[in-house]
């Protein structure tokens, strides 16, 4: 996968630590609602909704009717894809960083 292939909305989504919070309860306790998350997090219920609706705009999460509420759940499939782009970048920055210690290397001996 190139750099290029990188979903900037998917990453932009997972930007926020608020966000990411999210995605951790939600699957430690395998789903939840706008009410029960802002029970665990820093921000009002309207927040958690609104980060929720974020979430749920690139596929990260996706939700059904509950009584009132609507009850979110991580779609597993989309999130290894999130990982998988992230690995990629990883790689992609680990062989930049190798190639520029070789030059450096390089530079360093012809000066020796």
């Amino acid at each position: 996968m190139s750099i290029t292939a990188v979903d900037d909305e998917l990453w932009s989504a997972v930007g926020d630590p608020i966000r990411r919070r999210m995605l951790d309860l939600l699957l430690a306790e395998n789903g939840g609602t706008a009410t029960t998350l802002s029970e665990h997090l820093p921000v009002t219920r309207q927040a958690v909704a609104k980060h929720l609706g974020v979430l749920d705009r690139v596929g990260l999460v996706h939700a059904t009717p509950s009584g009132r509420e609507r009850r979110y759940e991580v779609d597993e499939a989309q999130l290894a894809r999130a990982v998988a782009q992230l690995s990629s970048v990883g790689a992609a920055w680990d062989a930049r960083l190798h190639r520029i210690k070789r030059i450096a290397e390089a530079i360093q001996r012809g000066r020796d």
